[in-house]
């Protein structure tokens, strides 16, 4: 009997798992081909569920003919028609995985919203069997799948060319590959094996918009652990989760394990993506912002009084109106959450869900006194309880976060939406029996709307605080560039978990006013899906605007209460799909657009205007594309080619007068006369010397540094020049914090540093700048500067206007955004910024980039200076006339290691000859 048991639960696992696998599969292969994760895989399938049913059920047609149309004709040219209105445009404007995940959550939200209009959101029993339940048919279908793209994958042309594409897709482009043929392919294989598990999941699961697509997107752990690459790994996993979860449901284990093993057994697939997701190493893991990070809009004027005006309407309503209008505020202060986590600290979080229907829960357990540990609390009480106790939760997904990005950090936070909504809101002994009363005295709704109104009031003043001041920029600069923003000091790691939290707390606000205003706590305002739905439509209307988000929540409300359920899912589907054309929000779209078609026309002033002009304004001042001249770095201005030992530079306590330093110097470049080289080991370590001990650093055998020791010691330029692959960069980002290597130490004074992340060493003392520029671009010059004095060494804020005044930025360009400015103007910010928070050590990462003569002239006079006030230099540098022209000892480096030191007229006039 129990081996009769064993074999037929193997066998409706094995069925189960088959699904799986296509899922699996159809995955694969889409993001082999286009470097996509589509997560509107279950949508595309409950699409074909729904259509196979049309065919048959409703229009009669016989079962082969409604199957092939559907899986030979339908579901193939859905994927096409993605790649090539969707994706296609894309990849053309840049390919940012973050407005990639947008479109393709757009594509998800679209397919649910148009499915729910056209079929209605109740579940339907009567799908067509196109497989028989027999576990061996879904099992057979699955397998050969497998081994037939396995085989056009290794022995074919089109194979070939698949791996060149996912290789390096512009390589292969100009190898003669047809890249966009290649992933219409892969877009067609994966919406056919999308289709075909829709097809056969519908008859044994429940067949409606919701149900079907999030159950899909479950068994994505199977792509997952496959690594999104690897077929037999995919449909092994598949199989394997398939059987355990069938074998599961014979334990039966007495007292408080039994709930949670009956929810894991009917869940093994969401414990799976939840381990998949968090665990194992990240799939995707690029550092992709969640939308194009531009210069911030500046709110339309009036905007503010008429959305207040809009909010106060509902007060004036009664009945079923204002029952509805109750959600709004409740939505809307959800929805903040997300201007927090998204808009402002620049993380993609889908499961803020999970959250508002954590603060629904415990505010309705403590109001009913259900609450382990806590007394019965009035509704009022209960509710501010509830985000407190929600709030730290927000780490569950803050801490996945701290080493996790783009679609990595995507997967996470939608795996911890899934696994609370599947195991805490689908679990009778959690919610069954609960009612939520509104709190004494509110018990109406123009009441109620009244209570409400006074804590949106009060999240929009929370969410301004955290987009205002110090914590604003910080924010600001984490989602803009977090590498950069660690290197002016910002605590990115608590900073991002402070996100989390922060937004946890808004999420569990909103969704206990939520649940009181609709006098209940229904799992399904909770469900995943609203999460993606939510998250899709703070971004399309702005992630970083909270009128965006106020906007959101009424038309999500709005279009559902008076239409046909799924107008607002299908309406933000559609323009999260276009998301890659105005990552900004409608506004700022509707803004371009303005000001594209507004006729310019340059005023020509009189011939007495303009020589009134020429007197009143010799020199033109402000930005501009045309090279800077010689002197003044923004060259509004000459400067006297004064010595830096002889003037005066502004110190963190006031001006000070600059240091001796081991050489002195004149203008222009190659006339300086040198000290003696800096030894390459000194006897004592000098204070406030950066040192690197026998640095060693490899990777996967290669090793890129052997030993290495270097001293940057105060007072001079020490540069390390040498070949591409000479080890020069790795160093550099050892010094940095920024990797860490595998033997040796970094020391600073006699302090080892060798574990200390890149925002310790800029608070120590340690500041640098990037080869590729490293400025926040929704930041002013200005606010980008005032970050490196906030969060230095010294948090100084007077320290921002004297780095300003230094790099010539405190005339006009100082409050135009970093977004457009010419190269020269935003390296001069970058140093700036590093200069801000008064440093020690200076690391240079080819400073001189991108620059022309003139400003590399006016770099080398600024940076000389600094070295002559007692700053240590590190440059690693290309241009070896500016290492001629500025540095006092210079390291070639060959093959990870150190080959010659030494003076630089020295070693680089034996380098030359």
């Amino acid at each position: 009997m129990s081996g009769s048991l064993t074999y037929d639960l193997t066998l409706a696992g094995l069925s189960v798992g088959g699904a799986a696998a296509l899922t699996g599969i159809g995955l694969v292969v889409t993001h082999r081909a286009t470097g996509v994760l589509n997560f509107a895989h279950g949508a595309i399938a409950m699409v074909c569920a729904y259509l196979l049913r049309q065919f048959t059920v409703v229009w009669g047609w016989p079962l082969a003919l409604g199957a092939a149309v559907t899986l030979l004709l339908v579901a193939p040219a859905i994927g096409v028609a993605l790649e090539r209105f969707v994706f296609r445009p894309l990849s053309v404007l840049g390919g940012d995985p973050a407005q990639t995940l947008v479109a393709s959550l757009g594509v998800f939200v679209l397919l649910v919203g148009g499915a729910a209009l056209v079929w209605g959101t109740g579940a339907r029993a009567d799908a067509p069997t196109l497989v028989s339940a027999d576990p061996w048919g879904q099992l057979a279908v699955a397998v050969a799948l497998a081994v037939g793209v396995g085989g056009v994958t290794r022995w074919t042309r089109f194979g070939t060319e698949l791996r060149a594409v996912v290789d390096d897709r512009s390589l292969a482009v100009l190898g003669g590959i047809d890249a966009d043929r290649v992933a219409a392919a892969g877009w067609a294989f994966g919406s056919f094996t999308a289709g075909l598990t829709g097809v056969l999941l519908a008859p044994y699961v429940r067949l409606d918009p919701y149900g079907m697509p999030l159950l899909v997107m479950e068994v994505m752990a199977v792509a997952v652990a496959a690594r999104m690459r690897s077929l037999p790994v995919a449909v092994v996993v598949a199989l394997g989760l398939g059987v355990a979860q069938s074998q599961l449901t014979r334990l039966h284990p007495a007292g408080w394990a039994e709930p949670l093993f009956q929810a894991v057994g009917a869940n093994l697939f969401v414990v799976a993506l939840l381990v998949a997701a968090l665990v194992l190493p990240g799939i995707g893991d690029r550092d992709a912002l969640p939308r194009t990070a531009t210069a911030r809009m500046a709110t339309p004027p009036g905007a503010w009084i008429v959305a207040v005006v809009l909010f106060l309407l509902p007060l004036g309503l009664a009945g079923s109106d204002l029952h509805t209008s109750v959600q709004v505020p409740a939505l809307g202060v959800v929805l903040l959450s997300l201007v927090v986590v998204t808009g402002r600290g620049g993380q993609i979080s889908l499961g803020q869900a999970a959250y508002a229907g954590l603060g629904a829960l415990f505010t309705a357990l403590l109001a009913a006194g259900r609450f382990p540990g806590l007394p019965r609390l009035p509704e009022l009480a209960a509710l501010a309880v509830a985000v407190v106790l929600v709030a730290p939760l927000g780490v569950l997904t803050g801490w996945p976060a701290i080493g996790r990005h783009g679609l990595a950090l995507a997967l996470a936070t939608f795996a911890v939406g899934v696994g609370v909504s599947r195991f805490v809101f689908a679990q009778p002994y959690a919610t069954s029996g609960l009612s939520l009363d509104r709190p004494a005295g509110f018990d109406g709704d123009r009441a109620y709307y009244v209570l409400e109104l006074g804590l949106l009031a009060a999240a929009l003043l929370a969410t301004g605080a955290l987009r205002r001041g110090r914590t604003g920029r910080a924010l600001a600069a984490m989602r803009d560039h977090a590498s950069g923003a660690s290197a002016a000091g910002v605590r990115v790691p608590s900073l991002k978990l402070t996100a989390f939290v922060a937004g946890a707390a808004l999420a569990a606000l909103g969704g206990g006013m939520l649940g009181m205003g609709l006098r209940a706590f229904d799992a399904m305002a909770y469900d995943p899906v609203r999460g993606l739905l939510w998250f899709a439509a703070v971004v399309v209307l702005g992630a970083d605007s909270a009128l965006g988000a106020l906007a959101a929540a009424a038309l999500l409300v709005g279009l559902d209460a008076g239409a046909r359920g799924g107008v607002a899912a299908a309406l933000i589907g559609v323009l999260a799909v276009f998301v890659g054309r105005f990552p900004g929000g409608p506004y700022e779209a509707l803004r371009t657009a303005t000001s594209r078609l507004r006729p310019r026309r340059r005023a020509t002033p009189t011939a007495l205007g303009a020589r009134v002009r020429r007197r009143l304004r010799p020199v033109e001042t402000g930005p501009t594309d045309r090279p800077p001249a010689a002197g003044r770095p923004d060259g509004t201005e000459p400067e006297p080619a004064a010595p830096p030992g002889a003037g005066d530079r502004p110190g963190p306590d006031g001006p000070t007068r600059t240091a001796p330093g081991p050489r002195s110097a004149t203008s222009g470049r190659g006339t300086t006369s040198r000290g003696p080289s800096a030894p390459r080991t000194p006897a004592l370590p000098t204070p406030g010397s950066l040192f690197a001990r026998g640095i060693r650093v490899a990777y996967d055998g290669f090793t890129a540094l052997d030993g290495v020791d270097l001293e940057v010691r105060p007072g001079w330029v020490t540069a390390v020049v040498g070949p591409n692959g000479a080890g020069k960069s790795t160093l550099f980002h050892c010094l940095a914090g920024t990797l860490r290597p595998s033997h040796g130490r970094v020391l600073f004074g006699e302090r080892d540093i060798t574990r200390l992340a890149a925002h310790a060493r800029t608070r120590l003392g340690i500041a640098r700048t990037f080869q590729q520029l490293a400025v926040f671009p929704s930041l002013t010059v200005a606010e980008n500067v005032q970050v490196g004095a906030e969060q230095g060494r010294i948090a100084d804020p007077a320290a921002a206007e004297r780095a300003l005044q230094l790099f010539g930025l405190d005339g006009p360009v100082r409050t135009l955004p970093a977004q457009g400015l010419p190269t020269g103007t935003l390296r001069r910010v970058e140093l700036a910024r590093a200069l801000a928070g008064s440093p020690h050590v200076l690391l240079l990462d080819e400073p001189a980039a991108g620059l022309d003569t003139a400003e590399v002239t006016a770099l080398a006079r600024v940076l000389r200076a600094l070295a002559a006030d007692g700053t240590a230099l590190l440059v690693v540098e290309h241009d070896l006339d500016l290492v001629a022209d500025l540095a006092d000892v210079v390291h070639v480096m060959a093959a990870g290691r150190v080959v010659t030191s030494g003076p630089a007229g020295h070693v680089l006039e034996r380098g030359r000859g």
